[in-house]
């Protein structure tokens, strides 16, 4: 912003101070909000993470999943950070992915036993034509908890942790324990300001049972869940490749700061 500084007698270092609301204070705001985050992904190999390797690997510098038209996936497989079970956090990264990809970044959850890199829990999701990049889905669970610009209270259904009462809960792929109580926009604004077939940046901020997801700095999907049956307060992180046609999806810049 400031290459030429044509302010005749004005130093430009006053510049910097006294335009606060300009550039100078965008770069001082954003090296304040990185305090505390650490790097979980080094850019050279998949060391700290655990997956399948027919579907991982590191190309420049990124974190990329793949499946190819020789190994189509009958199950959603993910790699899985190993350095811990956060409770309450934030997740900063970049996402790229191909316009028939389909990926998402869980949280707050377990890996199942009986399917190789399987996670059930939250999921901030991510899909290459943008439909539902930004929602709030649970994998393996209640399955949609807030579509893209819905501010939602999850709530607590009676006999919830009955396995009929429980499907019986789930319909059109949607939980219908949640009451949607505000709108943070409309979904096909929203999609506009999410690139396509490029590098969009994430911001996942995780605390209590406040969940918030952030695209491009945009809040795209809010929940609040009161469901003290079937909520996790902790768990896993990963990401993930889902069942479908061949697709590519990168991550990098992948940092972390626990709360």
């Amino acid at each position: 912003m400031f290459k030429k500084a044509f302010f005749t007698g004005i130093p430009v270092a006053v510049l910097c101070v006294g335009l606060l609301t300009g550039s100078c204070q965008t770069a001082r705001s954003g090296r304040q909000s990185e305090a505390g985050f650490k790097s979980i992904f080094n850019g050279k190999n998949l060391q700290g993470w655990d997956g399948d390797t027919k579907y991982w690997r590191v190309e420049e510098g990124t974190l990329v999943g793949e499946i190819t038209p020789a190994t189509l996936l009958k199950t959603n497989s993910f790699i899985i950070w190993k350095g811990g079970t956060p409770a309450d956090f934030e997740l900063k990264g970049s996402f790229r992915i191909t316009e028939d990809g389909n990926t998402g970044i869980n949280y707050r959850s377990e890996q199942l036993t009986d399917i190789p890199f399987a996670l059930k829990g939250y999921q901030a999701d991510i899909d290459g034509k943008i439909r539902y990049t930004g929602q709030n889905y649970e994998e393996r669970g209640r399955t949609t908890l807030a579509y893209r610009g819905e501010k939602v209270t999850v709530n607590t259904q009676p006999n919830a942790s009955d396995p009929a009462s429980f499907r019986a809960n789930v319909k059109n792929n949607a939980w219908q324990a949640r009451e949607v109580t505000g709108s943070l926009g409309k979904s096909d604004s929203l999609q506009t300001l999410i690139k396509s077939n490029d590098w969009n940046e994430f911001h996942l901020i995780i605390k209590g049972n406040r969940l918030q997801h952030y695209v491009n700095g945009v809040l795209m999907s809010d929940v609040t869940d009161n469901d003290t049956v079937n909520r996790k307060m902790k768990g896993l992180l990963g990401v993930q490749v889902h069942v479908g046609p061949p697709m590519k999806v990168q991550y990098k810049d992948l940092r972390l700061k626990q709360l």
